[in-house]
């Protein structure tokens, strides 16, 4: 926490003073297209940006622990896989940690396929959400004034855009948890599947059968790290996007007055 604090003050810090450096905070809707928001952008996307890697990091490291762990109890219960085929003994060795590492491919790669879009659609969220609070905030701004009818029916665009980002967000959600959740009803069937060959040969016992689908399914957990974290990861990219975008936009905005010569 100490590490995503400091991280998120310094970030903050260069985002804020660039921010209002030669009054570019006043010009800023000449530059940044859709309101952006900077303020938004300030105060939550920065925060996303600082804290997840940081616990991404611990995560990370726990899991490579894990699979360093419970590979060597995998390869030494599950042992090798003799198979005949054609006339000859085609032997593989350590077959459970191969299989436990391409079937952690697998559903990687699947989640890769139901969430290609999740980026995209969380950014979309966070944007929704950033016009809405803005909306709000300029109502109660103009709210002295008589005529703001157009500030309300703004309002109203914006919790209905917000509404609609939030169900393309559970509908992304719903595709990658179908994943995730499949593949934790799925992993101990596969694991129990790939060592009945060998307890119907007489060459694992059930204690080891049991033992050896255990540490499968403890080796491809670690292994689905990604998968298991994809829709955070995609938040958090999302919210790094979005800072980068304003840096660039302040950037461009810079660039502008300069060839204006102000």
């Amino acid at each position: 926490m100490t590490m995503q604090r400091k991280w998120r003050e310094w970030l903050s810090k260069q985002l804020i003073e660039q921010w209002l450096a030669k009054g570019r905070y006043r010009r800023s809707d000449l530059i940044l297209d859709d309101h952006q928001n900077p303020e938004y952008r300030i105060a939550e996307d920065a925060r996303v940006a600082t804290d997840a890697p940081v616990d991404f990091m611990f995560g990370l490291a726990a899991a490579l622990l894990t699979a360093v762990t419970f590979i060597g109890v995998l390869w030494s219960v599950g042992g090798d896989l003799s198979v005949e085929a054609f006339g000859r003994i085609f032997t593989l060795p350590g077959y459970l940690v191969i299989a436990s590492v391409s079937y952690a491919a697998a559903t990687t790669g699947a989640m890769l396929v139901m969430g290609r879009r999740m980026v995209a659609v969380f950014e979309g969220k966070n944007q929704a959400e950033s016009e809405l609070r803005h909306s709000a905030a300029r109502l109660r701004e103009n709210a002295r004034l008589d005529e703001n009818t157009g500030d309300r029916a703004a309002l109203e665009t914006a919790m209905t855009l917000v509404i609609a980002r939030w169900r393309d967000v559970c509908w992304q959600l719903m595709q990658t948890t179908l994943v995730s959740h499949g593949n934790f009803l799925l992993a101990p069937v596969v694991g129990l599947t790939l060592c009945a060959p060998k307890f119907i040969a007489g060459t694992m016992s059930l204690g080891e059968v049991t033992q050896a689908a255990a540490a499968f399914v403890i080796v491809q957990a670690a292994f689905n790290w990604f998968m298991d974290n994809y829709p955070r990861m995609a938040d958090w990219v999302s919210s790094a996007n979005r800072v980068g975008a304003l840096l660039v936009s302040l950037d461009a905005l810079q660039e502008w007055r300069d060839e204006d010569g102000e």
